[in-house]
């Protein structure tokens, strides 16, 4: 983790938003990461993100395993709450936290090592519960803290930086999480701001589970030419599905200028909307088969599949399955928190 705080010293005509924030208000510690590590260009977005929101920093709670990319949260919105968890518990710890107070914006952050290996199975487990938060993983397909050695989503026969190919099939975690049931599944590049920017803010504003997959190239150990999570090969083969891509908060006047073209207009729960110029007029990100159809067909022919991929805008979350109550559990009063021997018998009965 980084502890160095960046300068104070601020141009004093920084735009604001409407809490009266700058960006630099978002902003964290200095990154002790890699010079053009892929991870800064992720954080950044997610500041840019949530200054356009305008979101509030006592509502965000930033949650992490162990990683590279589990630094990260240091790096923004050094007003919120934080938590960095062990190394693939990072889904059950913002569970509990969900579980607790359903009122905080979940932004969980993770590696590709950290959820596809370690923590396959936290990962599931939060999917399935529909965890209403805001998953993002910086996916740069080797274990950067421990000198590059592959992880479960580097692609097979793509060599390391010594020229070894690894063996092994690559797990696709947006194929994963579209078949366990999330409701936001996207993929982006940590280069591409204009798209990554409102990916994140859609996630955000979901109901729901919303897995964000950012491939961020390795500049120290995955960046060489060969590597197919390298910013040369992603640039050369990223096959965007959508032309222009924007979020569009719901406000009492909302003017749009968009090209011809066509156009899915999605309502989120809020009553936001994700605007959404195709290229290919065929792709529904609403139908779960052709979400898949596209991720495969587009990694046969060695492309990469951006942009959404997958929503149901009518999703549950984990509340609204369990029928929790709408009040934190730090706003009940004792006598509703313990309500005494009789009705934990009355429990206990229904368990027999």
């Amino acid at each position: 983790m980084s502890y160095i705080s960046k300068p104070v010293a601020h141009h004093p005509q920084l735009p604001r938003n409407k809490l009266g924030l700058t960006r630099r208000d978002y902003e964290g510690s200095m990154s002790t990461l890699c010079a053009g590590c892929g991870h800064d260009s992720i954080t950044a977005a997610i500041i840019e993100a949530s200054f356009e929101m305008d979101l509030p920093a006592h509502r965000i709670a930033k949650v992490s395993g162990i990683g590279c990319s589990s630094k990260a949260p240091t790096y923004f919105m050094n007003r919120s709450h934080g938590f960095n968890s062990v190394h693939g518990r990072m889904p059950s710890v913002t569970t509990g936290a969900a579980i607790a107070n359903r009122d905080l914006v979940y932004i969980g952050v993770s590696g590709d090592g950290d959820t596809a290996s370690i923590g396959l199975g936290q990962f599931c487990h939060a999917v399935r519960r529909r965890l209403n938060m805001t998953y993002i993983v910086m996916n740069n397909g080797c274990y950067g803290l421990t000198k590059g050695q592959f992880s479960a989503t580097n692609d097979k026969s793509s060599p390391s930086k010594k020229g070894e190919a690894n063996p092994f099939d690559a797990i696709d975690l947006c194929q994963l999480a579209i078949q366990l049931g999330a409701g936001f599944v996207a993929r982006s590049f940590s280069g591409d701001k204009n798209q990554l920017v409102p990916l994140i803010q859609a996630a955000i504003s979901y109901n729901g589970f919303a897995f964000l997959d950012v491939i961020s190239p390795c500049v120290t150990f995955n960046n060489h030419t060969t590597s197919t999570k390298s910013y040369e090969y992603v640039r050369a083969h990223n096959l965007a599905s959508e032309n222009h891509l924007d979020y569009v908060e719901p406000k009492e006047e909302i003017t749009i200028d968009y090209a011809e073209g066509t156009t899915a207009d999605i309502e989120l729960h809020d009553g936001s909307r994700l605007i959404l110029n195709k290229l290919d007029s065929q792709h529904d990100p609403r139908d779960a088969d052709a979400a898949l159809m596209a991720i495969r067909t587009n990694a046969a022919k060695g492309a990469v599949a951006t942009g959404l991929l997958y929503i149901d805008p009518t999703q549950q979350d984990m509340h609204d399955i369990l029928a929790t109550d709408a009040r934190p559990l730090n706003a009940l009063p004792m006598t509703e928190l313990c309500p005494g021997s009789k009705a934990l018998e009355a429990i206990n009965a229904r368990l027999q």
